[in-house]
């Protein structure tokens, strides 16, 4: 084999190679749960994005509203009860903030308050 073969033909053995290990070393199933300690993206597309805290207390819940509205975020203190909401109603494109007592109860502010609460709590 002469030196020109051997630059044709070893390159294109080592990408088929690689090419059929790749595909046997990176899974193509779907995964439910994934335990990472970092992950790092340039875009994330989800449906609903929950931050929890150690004990398992969800403190930040960002999802979309019950009965078909945009979208909502819910902060909750450390004990998860409701702190602040932003979002939309599901009747409508208007939206606001809503805030909560310290037992979770919003605070009527007037007409601006978002409504329904989204599916997490």
């Amino acid at each position: 084999m002469s030196s020109r073969e051997r630059w044709t033909v070893y390159p294109l053995l080592f990408l088929a190679i690689g090419l059929a290990v790749r595909t046997a070393a990176l899974p193509t199933v779907r995964f439910d749960t994934l335990s990472a300690g970092a992950v790092e993206a340039d875009q994330l597309i989800c449906r609903e994005i929950v931050v929890t805290g150690t004990d398992g207390t969800v403190l930040v819940h960002v999802g979309r509203v019950v009965g078909g509205g945009g979208g909502r975020v819910e902060i909750k203190d450390a004990g998860g009860v409701d702190a602040i909401a932003i979002g939309t109603r599901p009747e409508g494109r208007d939206g606001g903030v809503e805030r909560f007592d310290a037992q979770g109860r919003p605070i009527d502010d007037g007409p601006a308050e978002t409504g329904t609460r989204s599916t997490q709590k």
